[in-house]
């Protein structure tokens, strides 16, 4: 251990440094295990932590749930989800943390990930002899801490690609000098299944980086070398096609569908805008939905690469092309034609040049190549890098007022550094003793405070905030579960985020993720969700939905879950008042659960008429009656739904109308306030609804009986919100207040429920269930009895390929009814059937992968 110590002193530095400094950091912001704040920010905080609690959950209890899980949405697959969000090996370690304490474990995976990327890093540098000792310090802190790494921290998913991306150029390099290929192809391998999406950004780099290295052998290029690099990028492919097909086909039919398909040629902003990422500090919150790439390294690293289009032992050919290269990559930032290129053909949403550790490797890798000790750089050349730093910094300051991250003083340090920077690049031929470690000291500082003024401009979610909301959470599921161990949903009234159901582990119809597929999100808009291109929210159920999506229990907080201190530990995002008549079977100090007794099975006989079921209303409650109504072969009978009118509306400081819906109404005198109040007192004990439209969404305040109206805040579409339920003769009061001088009240209309109609439709439907004998998360089997002739097995299942089924031992074609769901013929008589899901393309993907190594190892054994 001494020996290898000693040999590898300065990599166990490199290693060690970055999770110092950056874990010294969280100490102080007090984030968990230090204190009461955690890493939780955005999507960390509202989607991938979550994702982590599914990937632990389903490691240790159930792992077919990694193929198809019912926690995803309605349903949805996985295996093409967890190659974009969790295939990292670094997840592991999340396997010792429990639920509320992932947020220690996140942290430790992502000081892994800073001393991983260092010591990647520098393991290259000393392989290739660029550089050694305390220069080795500066640039793999450089590498580990650069803007890219400090801004997308909280995209933990995208991180491993700052370790593999040297591993693999290591690969590259030998391929480049004509020897073997094994590491080149085990590395890209390695990073493709890890990653795929930050895999495509390397292959893409791995051209021109390997056409500069050409371009400085003496040896002119050869085809062998090409070949060989063309082949073995082919082999890192079939290699990982058990991953990369079933992924493909998983995108074709979910984020792949917003692909764009016309390009604009014209630049996204001002090229000039990247001179303000090289200023310390240049972020904060609005750079994440939009911005410019994030480019700082340090200033030492920065002026170094500078030094390599000076360089007279670099051929000029190899400094022409490496100036071509730069140029376009950092064209590729703002440039749509090469920024879609980058991202397999979609614009970002948010985090904009996600390939941009791309330019910083690619900085740092030519600052190294220029950069040798005691190679020194003359006077002439320190005034030019003097005038370039104050013509940058003089640049930074004209453009301070369109670029809300930069303030003066931090232009101010940064032209220090940048002074001190090229200070010590011009007495480095000097040979001042410790000056080696004068140079680090400064790369230190330097990205250090990059990092803290950059961070500290974020905001957190607190610890507790996090985990007593998941330990209440958890607990409530254990509870139903202990209830019954059956395959349902749940509805509930309370949430933290979309993706609750994967921190719980239970079913509902909540998911937020990059393949959510799009026939599941029209349905919800359709139905009066909440709903976009990446996310569905079941926060708006009426009886009618949760009866068809099998929601058989009802979460309700009680209280709101209030917290010792009084607190609101499970907020609330929904108003159920048609809950209170459904029976208590069990509760948490937290949470009661009650049971509907109209809620249907995954899988019932309905009527074959659902196989054509394509209604043009744009309304969601004419749509959930004429579809449930249709599945109960009862489509000619009076709608569910009767749209009622107002008992009184009042304007104050409105002009009045006799409309309500669709209208626009002004302020009169607008410096005061204006409302509109319309009132209802129910004639029967049936449940009330209103519709609203987007547009009230961000334009209005609106109050139930004098309280804040209950709402998921984000949604795009006509939503359904309950206001009345068995309150006959009762008052009724929605007030609906401007934010603005004016409002557009864009569906809003009030609706009735027949709930005796609605009764004797569940009552139909659930005369034909398919009782569930056994089931997994990607497949289950059941019985059903069928006494009515033209009957189809209607799920609630998304439709999708990968779906077997099979009765009474025979497979059977599947079909898709209402444009979304899963169903299949079903003749008359007992039966029993059995569904089974499997990623499509996954054995293809497997027989690829198996033949490829097997070809690979058999030539391996042929050359030996």
């Amino acid at each position: 251990m001494k020996t290898f110590v000693t040999r590898h002193r300065d990599l166990i530095i490199c290693f060690f440094l970055p999770i110092l400094i950056m874990g010294s950091y969280f100490a102080s912001r007090g984030m968990a295990p230090f204190g009461s704040s955690s890493l939780l920010t955005v999507d960390l905080g509202q989607q991938y932590v979550d994702f982590f609690a599914y990937l632990r959950t389903s490691l240790l209890h159930h792992p077919a749930s990694l193929l198809y899980s019912f926690s995803k949405g309605l349903g949805g697959e996985m295996w093409g989800t967890n190659a974009y969000y969790l295939l990292s090996p670094l997840n592991l370690v999340l396997l010792l943390f429990p639920h509320q304490w992932l947020t220690s474990g996140i942290m430790v995976v992502l000081l892994l990930k800073y001393g991983l990327a260092a010591l990647s890093f520098g393991w290259l540098l000393k392989h290739e002899h660029l550089q050694t000792g305390s220069r080795l310090i500066i640039f793999t802190t450089g590498y580990a801490m650069m803007g890219w790494m400090i801004a997308n921290q909280l995209n933990l998913l995208w991180l491993d690609v700052l370790a593999l991306l040297p591993l693999v150029i290591a690969g590259l390099l030998k391929i480049s000098r004509q020897e073997s290929a094994n590491m080149y192809i085990g590395w890209l391998t390695l990073l493709i299944i890890d990653n795929y999406y930050m895999g495509w950004m390397v292959c893409l780099f791995t051209l021109p980086f390997l056409l500069w290295q050409l371009s400085r052998q003496n040896a002119p290029a050869s085809k062998t070398v090409f070949k060989t690099y063309l082949l073995s990028s082919l082999t890192s492919v079939a290699l990982s096609a058990v991953v990369l097909l079933p992924t493909i086909w998983a995108l074709t039919t979910s984020k792949g569908t917003y692909t764009t398909t016309s390009i604009k040629w014209r630049l996204e902003y001002n090229p000039l805008y990247l001179f303000g990422k090289l200023v310390p500090g240049a972020f904060n919150f609005n750079q994440m939905p939009s911005g410019q790439a994030n480019l700082y390294l340090g200033m030492l690293p920065l002026f170094a690469g500078l030094l390599y289009f000076f360089t007279p032992t670099e051929r000029q050919r190899s400094r022409w092309l490496a100036g071509a290269i730069t140029g376009g990559l950092l064209l590729s930032c703002c440039w749509p034609p090469l920024d879609l290129l980058w991202h397999l053909g979609q614009f970002p949403v948010w985090y904009p040049a996600r390939f941009s550790f791309l330019i910083s490797f690619w900085w740092l890798w030519l600052a190294a190549v220029a950069w040798r000790p005691h190679r020194p750089i003359s006077w002439r050349l320190a005034l030019l890098l003097v005038a370039i730093a104050g013509s940058g910094a003089g640049l930074a300051w004209g453009l301070r007022k369109q670029l809300d991250y930069l303030t003066p003083w931090q232009i101010g340090i940064g032209l220090l550094l940048a002074g001190l920077a090229i200070a010590m690049l011009y007495l480095d031929q000097r040979r001042l003793s410790y000056f080696g470690v004068a140079l680090a000291a400064l790369t230190i500082f330097d990205l250090s405070f990059n990092a803290v003024t950059a961070l500290n401009k974020l905001s957190y979610v607190s610890q507790a905030q996090f985990a007593n909301y998941t330990k209440a959470l958890v607990k409530v599921s254990q509870q139903n579960r202990q209830t019954d161990h059956g395959l349902y949903r749940i509805a509930k009234d309370f949430a933290r985020t979309k993706d609750d159901p994967f921190q719980g582990d239970f079913f509902t119809g909540d998911h937020f993720g990059s393949t959510m597929e799009p026939t599941v999100s029209k349905f919800f808009q359709r139905i009066g969700q909440p709903a976009g291109d990446g996310y569905v929210t079941y926060s708006n159920g009426t009886p009618v939905t949760d009866s068809f999506l099998g929601m058989k229990y009802y979460w309700q907080a009680q209280r709101q879950g209030l917290g010792p201190a009084g607190n609101v530990i499970l907020p609330l995002v929904a108003n159920r008042p048609d809950w209170k008549q459904a029976p208590v079977v069990s509760q948490t100090s937290a949470v009661q659960i009650r049971q509907n007794r109209w809620a249907l099975p995954l899988a019932f006989a309905a009527n074959a008429r659902i196989l054509q079921f394509n209604p043009t209303t744009l309304d969601p409650l004419s749509y959930q009656s004429q579809f449930y109504q249709t599945l109960a072969g009862q489509a000619k009978e009076p709608e569910l739904f009767t749209v009622q009118n107002f008992d009184h509306v009042e304007f104050v400081n409105l002009p009045t109308s006799r409309q309500i819906t669709g209208i626009t109404v002004r302020r009169q005198k607008l410096m005061a306030p204006a409302q509109l109040t319309l009132t209802i007192k129910p004639q029967t004990n049936d449940p009330y609804y209103l519709t609203l439209g987007a547009a009230l969404k961000d334009n209005a305040t609106i109050t139930l009986n004098g309280r804040p109206l209950k709402q998921y805040p984000t949604y795009q579409n006509t939503i359904v919100t309950t206001i009345a339920d068995h309150a006959k003769g009762k008052t009724i009061t929605v007030t609906i207040a401007l934010k603005k001088a004016s409002l557009w009240l864009q569906n809003v209309s009030l609706y009735r429920l027949n709930r005796a109609r609605f009764e004797q439709s569940a009552r139909r439907l659930q005369t034909a269930p398919l009782k569930i004998t056994s089931w997994h998360s990607n497949r289950f089997t059941g019985t059903i009895t069928v006494t009515k002739a033209r009957q189809v097995l209607m799920t609630s299942i998304p439709y999708t390929r990968g779906w077997h089924v099979k009765i009474d031992g025979h497979p059977v074609a599947t079909h898709k009814a209402a444009q979304t769901f899963l169903a299949v013929k079903l003749p008359k008589g007992t039966h029993t059937v059995s569904f089974t899901y499997w990623p499509p393309y996954w054995w293809l993907g497997l027989t690829i992968t198996l033949l490829t190594a097997l070809g690979w190892g058999t030539w391996q054994k042929r050359k030996a």
